[in-house]
């Protein structure tokens, strides 16, 4: 049998139906996760804390008992590139959900979808030369991003620091994604989620220490909010996602994702009766394109060489 080339792993595939009907479900559950988190009134640290120790503590038995024996012979050193990812994910975080307070959901979510174009910069920075396709969509990303901001202007300025602060999340994230992808060539996956959830976790429980959040206390109606919340966007969204992973490819995952877009602005319409400029719409659609085109465009490699 062929061995599999990095061009296979991140070539388009056809979906099964199963495998369409999975990612279904967990765009689905990443599209709530937005609206939700803006329902809750408890501080944005504490939902973001919970939501990683409660994946890590879920995870943790899995580790123990059928991966146990990934862990023999793991050495400080092994860790260290989930533990950088840890920190990455508590700083986006930390920067994208008040983000989703201050501005719409909807433009909240598309600009922290623009991790692709963070990470295809990181490999340029690197050395790895990107196609000019790849270039195209990040100009198309820009001029979306600009026309939201320029909209978000005419709000508030509030909205506009909310803007500022869902990029920031998604530059946040694009360091998340190549720590990670540096992690998994030394951990199981099960083992790089546990160190990684517990890390962000416990990096953003010293936060509220030291910035006087609470962590606990809440109503039973946030609680049940961020249990929802952890459901679906860890169980339902990225668990489906890395589910189907190895079968249709990260290129077909990837552009799975940008439908969370459309989709918190579905569910953010019902939910919380809140819909984003309509002159902010074109922005958003020229966002999704060039993440989508930066996404279809990159180089197999990109992803692994910038993390190298």
């Amino acid at each position: 049998m062929r061995g599999s080339t990095a061009t296979d792993a991140w070539a388009l595939h056809r979906p099964s139906g199963r495998d369409v009907g999975l990612m279904a479900v967990a765009v689905v559950g990443i599209s709530l996760s937005g609206p939700l988190t803006a329902l809750v009134a408890a501080p944005v640290l504490a939902i973001a804390f919970w939501r990683n120790a409660a994946g890590a503590a879920t995870l943790l038995p899995f580790l123990l008992t059928r991966e146990r024996s990934t862990l023999i012979g793991l050495r400080f050193r092994d860790l260290r590139s989930s533990l950088l990812a840890g920190l990455f994910l508590a700083a986006h975080f930390a920067a994208w959900l008040p983000s989703l307070n201050m501005t719409t959901v909807a433009a909240s979510i598309a600009l922290v979808t623009t991790t692709p174009i963070w990470t295809a910069l990181a490999a340029r920075l690197a050395g790895v030369r990107l196609p000019s396709a790849v270039w195209w969509g990040l100009v198309l990303a820009v001029v979306g991003a600009a026309l939201i901001a320029g909209v978000d202007i005419t709000v508030s300025m509030r909205a506009v620091a909310g803007d500022g602060l869902a990029l920031l999340g998604a530059v946040a994230a694009g360091g998340y994604v190549l720590a990670g992808a540096r992690a998994r060539e030394r951990l199981a996956t099960s083992a790089y989620t546990v160190v990684c959830y517990s890390t962000c976790a416990l990096v953003l429980a010293v936060a509220a220490v030291v910035a006087d959040v609470p962590l606990a206390g809440f109503s039973a109606r946030d609680w049940w909010l961020i249990a929802a919340i952890t459901f679906v966007a860890q169980l339902l969204g990225h668990t489906l996602l890395n589910l189907v992973l190895s079968s249709v490819g990260p290129t077909v995952v990837s552009l799975a994702v940008l439908l969370e877009v459309p989709g918190s602005l579905i569910v953010a319409l019902v939910l919380l009766h809140q819909a984003p400029p309509l002159l902010a719409l074109p922005g958003m659609a020229a966002v999704v394109a060039g993440v989508a085109l930066v996404v279809r465009s990159s180089r197999p490699t990109t992803l692994v060489e910038a993390a190298t």
